[in-house]
């Protein structure tokens, strides 16, 4: 099963504009942004813009997402990690088990093979995050349960 993110990536494949051999550039705005609207993988408002697909090289996809003000994720793991980079606001993740952690435009995070993990905005500010995830086997995460309202605050 793919993410939103990375379907909708591989759907904007047409995107590419070629210039030199072995460059790609895919133009701001060429790829259209997706609500993160489904209760399976997102509980508030995020919307998620791919930026590239995954290809024999990388085996890796990205995008950026926006989450408003008590946006986030579900619990979810990643079979090759994920690597997050906090580009605006303020947020929160959180590895199972552990306490939940805040995070700023220019932090850097990474999420090990397997951790079971969620992030998103704070409750009072926006967050938003270029994230990076590696394929295995075409997968590239699993959706888990919802964050509840006890866990999230």
């Amino acid at each position: 099963m793919k993410t939103i993110l990375a379907a909708a990536a591989m759907t904007a494949m047409g995107a590419v504009s070629a210039g030199a051999e072995g460059v790609e550039i895919r133009p701001n705005g060429g790829t259209p942004s997706v609500l993160g609207k489904s209760p399976e993988n997102f509980t508030g408002t995020a919307v998620i813009t791919p930026l590239f697909p995954p290809n024999d090289t990388t085996r890796a996809n990205a995008g950026l997402v926006t989450f408003a003000p008590g946006a986030r994720t579900t619990w979810h793991t990643h079979p090759a990690g994920q690597l997050l980079f906090i580009t605006s606001g303020q947020g929160w993740v959180q590895e199972e088990g552990q306490e939940r952690r805040t995070v700023n435009a220019g932090d850097t995070v990474w999420f090990a093979p397997g951790v079971k993990h969620w992030h998103g905005a704070t409750d009072t500010s926006p967050m938003a995050h270029i994230a990076m995830t590696y394929m295995v086997d075409g997968k590239n995460v699993d959706w888990l349960e919802p964050v509840s309202d006890e866990q999230y605050r």
